[in-house]
């Protein structure tokens, strides 16, 4: 191609693009659109084939782009085109190129001059070009002809304006040097969308045909009517020239002939033609290149920065070097160690943000979980007080007791302690749990050795389930234990003395509660807030507004519901007596988390509602509200079945049997209390002591001897091949950066950047909204110095009749459109600009 200012560039891009391929990104230099808008015939696409040097569009008279043309060109080792209409079918010939276009235009729009925004997308590959977008638009026209719409004005302005609104879009604004330039339409437009002139660069075309005497002299030197760019000059081929065949070679002498031999040109023969406008949009190119190179630069340094130290320690690792590979073995396990004891410690070198884990499940295991567990065993009312009374009328047989056994106290309470093991090996079974799922959370720091990670993983999972045998051990005994010795003496118990007098003690103690609080010493547990959070009430029907979310507070004596968490407007403030907790059953498509909670005397607890289901986002806010309102004394709902069949409770007839049955249920609270209280504290002692702290320390002291143990050094750090490409995707990225990294040195060194020229009076470029153009009268008292004439707005632009309904009207090019469309001049598209297709 013809272009030798882009193919100066070219080497340093590719340089650029090839170094970041290795580095397997793409190169990040967005190169500018260049549209080319002008009137019908302006020429546009002879300028457009000289800055690409190719042969390739439809010439002719009258309206010859009747559609878009969006061209890409593409670096590649061989040239062909390709259209994205025919896709597989490669163009080696561009006569073939431009009969193509012509046809594709046919199809769409017709062969009586009709128009379409669809347009057509031509890839030209080749080794001469740098990857840039070229849009060659419609030519502006005033009256419509042949198929064309009464509105062809404004539907081309709005096709154009798609394209050159995007701020990364050159203008070059093609007017004809035969017309008056106050009325180009094409610096019209661009004043539209550039004000600043930032991005627009004016082109006087068809130098050769102005009437002899006249010359552009004036607007070539932006003199006349200034623009921020200027204007450059160009002679194109006329059609007499191509349909005579010549190329654009010999094109481009005739214009440089022209130039330096006519009077009015020859001095600034070095500031007109095709190829200064060619090198000033390549220096426009290299400006855009130089202004990303800083951001650029900082983020690929940034990524070499990240990639450093990994990178290095890649170069210095030796597979084959046993002394290397023992040096490796050691840091992995001692770092793996570090990081499995700082996720129980809380001081990781990641928080997790949105999931408990590690240490802070088992603290929840610990003081939540548990808890709940044990308050589940406890058994309702009426089934224990069935169990001491059979158990005394046993004990006492035929006889009549006078007094009241020990041994059933005994039976009941040594009872109640045997139900203590389920809770407790369930404690141990989630804690395990929990240490298996924190290694296999851990174990993928050394997935980079597959073998080494397999061994570590079945080492340190064998010694967890060893310490949970001994924990389930040690936990059995702790029970035993108890169960082996009734301490009556303890000094919290309360005993036989004491216990027929535990309810009356029970009603001194409330009212003495009521007079501390009255006399200002602890506070009134209705101001103890236990728990605030978010809850669904889920059960109330459609009819009465569905459900809602609301702020919950929970506090000693009530739960109470707002609006918001601004605790502004409460809507229900529900007392905890006789309150019981009840589980209730997922739903099938539901992703909420739902309990229940429901009076034990058969009372509405909210409205008419006998019960109020709570639903929770997640399992975790579900288990910590049910150990807030254990802590609150609402108690989970026990299922009562008796074994023997024996229906309801007997009813005490005989008053002394009834004093029993009252003074060994009060022992039975008084000293599950204590083995309650014991176990609670003693549980999580026990497991942290045998398991956690067991396996943290055989992992920190242990564990690397054991994979000695194994004699395999060579095959355990035998690398995967994930882990191999990983390594060496590494160094070659670390490479391809660097290498991107020095040329982008070479590039800011071998090129330079024009500064952009100051601003210039632009304003006697009317937008083409605002008022009308400046007529030729302008022209000519600018040139002889005279002031020039002011004129009124133009008359109105004519409106088309509004129909009454949107009916759609059918045009030949196979579109529809809107009758009611309005037809004043658009400033803005009214369509979203056409996708410009992605390359592969």
């Amino acid at each position: 191609m013809g272009n030798r200012g882009m193919e100066e560039l070219i080497p340093l891009v590719n340089r650029l693009q090839d170094a970041l391929s290795g580095a397997g990104q793409s190169c990040g230099l967005h190169l500018p659109q260049v549209a080319v808008v002008g009137g019908q015939s302006a020429g546009k696409s002879s300028v457009l084939e000289h800055f690409v040097g190719r042969d390739f569009l439809p010439r002719g008279s009258g309206i010859v782009t009747r559609r878009p043309l969006i061209l890409q060109l593409l670096s590649a080792h061989t040239e062909y085109a390709e259209f994205l209409h025919c896709k597989g079918k490669e163009f080696t010939d561009f006569d073939e190129v431009c009969k193509e276009i012509e046809a594709e235009t046919r199809r769409l729009t017709g062969s009586n001059k009709g128009i379409s925004p669809v347009p057509i997308n031509l890839r030209i590959h080749s080794p001469h070009v740098l990857n840039l977008t070229l849009v060659d638009l419609p030519g502006i026209t005033k009256v419509p002809v042949g198929d064309q719409p009464v509105d062809i004005e404004y539907q081309i302005r709005d096709m154009i304006m798609q394209f050159i609104c995007k701020e990364n879009c050159l203008i070059l604004a093609v007017t004809p040097a035969n017309t008056d330039l106050a009325n180009s339409d094409a610096l019209k437009l661009a004043k539209d969308v550039d004000p600043q002139g930032q991005r627009t660069i004016g082109v006087i075309t068809k130098l050769d045909l102005m009437d002899e005497g006249t010359d552009a002299r004036h607007i070539l030197e932006n003199r006349l009517l200034p623009l921020r760019r200027g204007y450059i000059g160009v002679v194109n081929r006329s059609q007499k020239d191509i349909d005579g065949k010549k190329d654009i070679k010999a094109a481009l002498l005739a214009e440089e002939k022209f130039f330096l031999s006519h009077p009015a040109y020859k001095h600034m023969a070095e500031r007109v033609g095709t190829p200064y406008l060619q090198r000033t949009l390549n220096q426009q190119l290299t400006n855009h290149i130089r202004d990303t190179l800083p951001a650029f630069r900082s983020h690929l340094q940034s990524q070499l920065l990240a990639l450093n130290k990994e990178a290095v320690e890649y170069r210095q690792y030796s597979p084959d070097d046993p002394a290397h590979r023992t040096k490796t073995l050691l840091q992995l396990v001692q770092r793996w160690a570090v990081d499995f004891e700082k996720v129980f410690d809380g001081s990781g070198d990641k928080v997790e943000t949105v999931n408990l884990s590690g240490g802070a499940r088992i603290n929840r295991i610990f003081h939540e979980q548990f808890p709940y567990e044990l308050v589940k065993i406890e058994c309702d009312e009426r089934k224990m007080r069935r169990e001491i009374n059979y158990a005394i009328r046993n004990i006492h047989g035929v006889r009549t007791g006078l007094f009241t056994p020990d041994m059933a106290f005994e039976a009941i309470v040594k009872k109640q302690i045997s139900r203590l093991k389920g809770p407790c090996m369930k404690f141990i079974d989630m804690v395990s749990k929990e240490l298996i799922t924190t290694v296999y959370q851990c174990i993928n720091k050394l997935s980079s050795f597959p073998k080494l990670r397999d061994e570590t993983e079945r080492i340190v999972t064998n010694e967890i389930r060893e310490q949970e045998s001994k924990c389930r051990d040690q936990v059995s005994l702790l029970i035993d234990i108890q169960l082996a010795y009734i301490n009556t003496k303890h000094e919290d118990f309360i005993g036989f003395t004491n216990a027929q007098q535990t309810n009356n003690n029970k009603c001194n103690k409330t009212v003495v509660a009521g007079m501390a609080g009255n006399q200002g010493g602890a506070p009134p547990s209705s101001l103890i807030v236990i728990r605030k959070g978010w809850l669904t009430i889920s059960n109330i029907g459609i009819m009465k507004g569905g459900a809602k979310e609301y702020w919950f507070i929970l506090t000693a004596e009530s739960l109470s519901w707002f609006k918001d968490d601004e605790e502004k407007e409460k809507k229900y403030m529900l007392p905890l007596d006789n309150l019981k907790l009840r589980d209730v059953e997922r739903g099938f498509m539901s992703s909420k988390f739902v309990f229940a909670v429901f009076n034990t005397e058969l009372r509405n607890v909210y409205k008419d509602y006998k019960w109020l289901e709570l639903a929770c986002n997640s399992l975790d806010e579900l288990d910590s509200w049910k150990a807030s309102l254990l802590r609150a004394g609402v108690y989970p709902e026990k299922v009562t079945v008796d074994g023997q069949g024996n229906g309801a409770p007997e009813s005490f007839r005989d008053p002394q049997l009834e004093r029993q049955v009252e003074t060994i249920r009060n022992l039975v609270d008084s000293y599950m209390s204590i083995i309650y209280r014991t176990v609670r504290d003693l549980m999580p002692k026990t497991i942290m002591h045998l398991m956690i702290n067991s396996v943290k320390e055989f992992i920190s002291s242990e564990l690397l001897a054991q994979l000695y143990a194994l004699g395999e050094c060579s095959a355990l750090m035998h690398e995967s091949p994930e882990q191999q490409g990983h390594r060496e995707e590494v160094l070659r990225k670390h490479a391809a950066l660097k290498e991107a990294l020095t040329v982008i040195g070479e590039i800011s060194t071998s090129t330079c950047t024009t500064p952009l020229p100051p601003p210039v009076d632009s304003s006697w470029i009317q937008p083409s909204s605002c008022s009308s153009p400046l007529s030729p009268t302008l022209l000519k008292n600018s040139v002889t110095g005279a002031k020039p004439a002011i004129r009124g707005h133009a008359p109105p632009v004519p409106r088309m009749p509004i129909p009454t309904g949107p009916t759609a009207v059918s045009r030949t090019d196979g579109l529809q459109q809107l009758a009611s469309q309005p037809t004043r001049a658009p400033c803005v598209p009214r369509r979203q600009p056409p996708a410009i297709p992605n390359v592969k």
